[in-house]
């Protein structure tokens, strides 16, 4: 049972918590919240995760020396972080809490290096270890500067099943868990801090959340929670109309919709993945993506109704990917041909990005890293089929494509030196993507990013 008052959700990736001096802006950041009564939900120290996946395949390998290696790396850094924000001399409960870790963490690659062998719950063990230790610093850090916390194991609230590796959350028993131990402690002035990314079965074995998993349960704990808002805090100010490093003039936004954001996810812009956020949207809590060296600095707010007005929003492009023209005289006047096409990509697990139809031919692409040898096959035995390689695509958003008159021709005259191959609007009518050459690509968005969004 949620908590009458609405919390603020505060989420801080591993660039954030990277060591002691960005916790310590971290913390700026969480004094500036607490009359919001905060939940502080943590990502592991930056590279972390990385490092113990590491350790766990230099195991699975017999490599128990790199594997420790690798541990002994990561907790050295998190000790010395810890004896730093405590000021030189750590509690000596934090310093045994690192302790229990450390030889937790060698008992698992111990055993994973004597069997070769690395499950997904053994890895699912290893790797929220990473998080358990940024909360143990942050912890200390806390207690240090007399800021009041409650530092909650995750795993004692976010129920999942037992999908190792992708654990799919319980909605009710994690909302009576939340209820249970997060909500009792929540208030103005105090902390209640917790890791992201981590889980547990009903039978207390330890799971993650799989990609995005700390924003996944900042979104989980904040609906439990009813949360006023959930900030997501990284190292960009919100989401930006373009990457930047390819349109120099690119922006943060300062609204997007849920569907935008899917759109832009979709096709390769780096933002927050909508599937991570989408708990907190359904139950109509917004989400700002803000930047923990800038907490003054733009935002974005992510809400699930748009904002009419703009006509393109941003633009995203992903390459390379691979064209196809399916061409059959029997899809003229036939039913049936379409099914029977499409259940070659089912049956060979490809999925299909973008597809165009005529009368006799259908245009569609796929990921480059698609079994194109058993496709072909398929395809052949009923059509003949060209295939091009190195494509890109490149994606125009916004909620007012189709309301916008003219829009196309803008796109065209921006696009007038650049071959468009493909041509496809989205089934929302929120996205028009076009297939360019790979190398093309980045001239494309530029050319569009000037004549949609900088001309605006």
């Amino acid at each position: 049972m949620a908590s009458a008052l609405r919390p603020r959700v505060l989420k801080f990736g591993g660039s954030s918590v990277a060591d002691a001096a960005c916790m310590r802006q971290v913390l700026a950041v969480v004094r500036e919240a607490l009359p919001a009564a905060p939940l502080v939900v943590l990502s592991a120290m930056g590279k972390t995760t990385d490092a113990l996946f590491r350790a766990a395949r230099a195991a699975r390998g017999g490599d128990l020396g790199a594997a420790l290696d690798e541990a002994e790396g990561l907790l050295g850094r998190a000790e010395a972080a810890l004896r730093e924000v405590a000021g030189g001399v750590a509690p000596d409960e934090a310093l045994s809490a690192l302790a229990r870790e450390r030889d937790a963490l060698e008992v698992l690659l111990r055993g994973v290096a004597m069997l070769q062998e690395l499950t997904p719950r053994t890895q699912d063990a290893i790797a929220s270890t990473g998080e358990r230790l940024s909360t143990l610093v942050f912890a200390a850090l806390l207690a240090h500067e007399g800021v009041p916390c409650e530092h909650v194991d995750a795993r004692e609230v976010v129920r999942t099943d037992a999908t190792f590796g992708a654990g799919v959350p319980q909605p009710v028993a994690l909302r009576a868990r939340a209820g249970e131990r997060l909500a009792p402690h929540l208030g103005p002035g105090r902390v209640v801090l917790t890791q992201g990314y981590v889980g547990a079965t009903e039978d207390g074995l330890t799971t993650t959340l799989g990609r995005g998993g700390s924003d996944y349960s900042a979104a989980l704990l904040g609906a439990a929670l009813d949360a006023e808002e959930i900030q997501i805090w990284t190292d960009v100010e919100g989401v930006l109309t373009a990457d930047p490093r390819v349109a120099p003039g690119a922006r943060p936004l300062p609204h997007l919709s849920f569907a935008e954001a899917a759109e832009l996810a979709a096709f390769g812009a780096k933002v927050l993945h909508p599937a991570t956020i989408q708990p907190a949207v359904e139950r109509g809590i917004p989400v700002t993506v803000r930047h923990t060296q800038r907490p003054q600095g733009r935002f974005t707010t992510i809400t699930a109704a748009g904002r009419a007005g703009r006509p393109v929003t941003a633009l995203a492009h992903r390459g390379p990917v691979t064209a196809l023209t399916v061409h059959s005289t029997r899809m003229l006047a036939q039913a049936g041909f379409l099914a029977r096409l499409f259940d070659v990509f089912g049956r060979l697990g490809v999925s299909v990005d973008l597809v165009a139809t005529a009368e006799v031919s259908v245009s569609l692409t796929v990921d480059a890293g698609a079994p194109l040898g058993p496709l072909l096959a398929e395809l052949r035995a009923f059509s003949e089929v060209t295939v091009v390689e190195r494509r890109a695509i490149v994606a125009v958003v916004g909620e007012r494509l189709k309301h916008t008159a003219g829009l196309g021709a803008r796109v065209f005259a921006a696009l007038s030196e650049v071959n468009v191959e493909m041509i496809s609007m989205g089934g929302n009518e929120i996205n028009l993507s076009l297939v360019v050459a790979e190398d093309d690509a980045p001239e494309a968005v530029r050319r569009l990013h000037r004549a949609l969004i900088e001309a605006e």
